[in-house]
């Protein structure tokens, strides 16, 4: 029934409220981790264009002081393992294939909390030298071995000393999803004005996707409709999705919840490499392999909603950098006395 023109306007509802909360990134801060968050939407209007009807949009975690989108589950872990004094008298001791060892050291460096990290011999090295230069420990596991390894190491280290480290180990702690919870998915709905129709990520720690999928799910249903969230897998255990894991090869992580995804998309590395360099050359988006990968999986559920013609909003995340990839130019420096 139409409102009359008597009827007291509607209040709206709180999650009507949420979508229309301006989302302002800070000009003035204390410390570089309130700059954590609230990273910009950015809509990708030349990869859409093979999906018509479809609105295609990006989360620029790139954005984050550290580069990437472990800056937000990093700052949670520590913030909650401060408060309830698990880091007095230890170091923080975790493992990492490198985005969230950069993240974490950023935060430790900014908070005072001393960081020793353990990762494969053959990340990339920007990622070593980045790392270092926090001041951050580093110790490196059998290349062969995976992230898996590095996670086995970390173990092994924390239980011969454990009044040393504490181990946060981002792969069974909740901090990891919830960051994304009361971030991540928040923002996309404000950002998108509460229009998201489905999200779709790849799987490392599993902490985006599971996070970010719980809350969307929430928050759609309080407008009375489904969010499709979907995870994203490389299709084969030795793949070259850097930071993805494939879950049949893998320990799989103890926050890992299938149960909030709506379906897996599977992902081949020569795709994920495609889409990185189309990023690129048609997008102006200079973002690593698992970015590359994420808008590959967008842009299969986009085709597929164009094919039955429907419309939709698809949102994903891009990870971090390209620049994070390379090996970086040797020089020397020449002082002129």
């Amino acid at each position: 029934m139409a409102a009359k023109l008597h009827d007291p306007p509607r209040r709206p509802r709180a999650d009507e409220q949420l979508a229309r909360r301006p989302l302002l990134r800070p000009s003035r801060v204390d410390r570089i981790t309130d700059l954590i968050g609230n990273t910009p939407l950015v809509r990708l209007h030349h990869i859409e264009a093979a999906c018509p009807g479809v609105e295609l949009w990006a989360k620029c975690e790139f954005s984050n002081p550290a580069g990437s989108v472990k800056d937000r589950p990093a700052r949670r872990i520590i913030q909650d393992a401060l408060e309830r004094g698990d880091l007095e008298g230890r170091r923080l001791m975790d493992s990492t294939s490198g985005n969230t060892g950069i993240a974490y050291s950023m935060v430790g460096a900014a908070l005072g909390v001393p960081v020793t990290l353990v990762m494969p011999e053959n990340v990339s090295v920007p990622r070593k030298q980045v790392t270092a230069a926090y001041g951050t420990e580093l110790i490196f596991s059998d290349p062969m071995e995976g992230s898996d390894g590095a996670i086995l190491l970390a173990q092994k280290l924390v239980a011969e000393h454990p009044d040393r480290y504490y181990y946060p180990n981002q792969y069974a702690n909740p901090s990891n999803p919830l960051a994304h919870y009361h971030g991540t998915a928040v923002e996309i709905w404000q950002q998108t004005q509460g229009r998201v129709s489905h999200f779709v990520t790849g799987i490392g720690t599993s902490g985006t996707v599971v996070g970010t999928s719980r809350r969307l799910h929430e928050l759609g249903r309080t407008t009375g409709r489904h969010v499709t969230c979907i995870g994203m897998q490389p299709d084969d255990g030795m793949h070259g999705l850097e930071g993805l894991k494939h879950l049949p090869s893998s320990l799989v992580p103890a926050i890992y919840d299938p149960s909030v995804l709506d379906e897996t998309i599977w992902m081949t590395t020569e795709d994920g490499w495609d889409m990185t360099e189309r990023l690129g050359e048609e997008e102006g988006l200079f973002v690593g392999h698992s970015s590359g990968a994420n808008v590959a999986a967008a842009l299969r559920v986009g085709a597929r909603l164009h094919k039955r013609g429907e419309r939709g909003v698809v949102v994903t995340v891009l990870c971090d950098r390209g620049d994070r990839y390379f090996t970086p130019l040797k020089w020397e420096r020449h002082y002129v006395w």
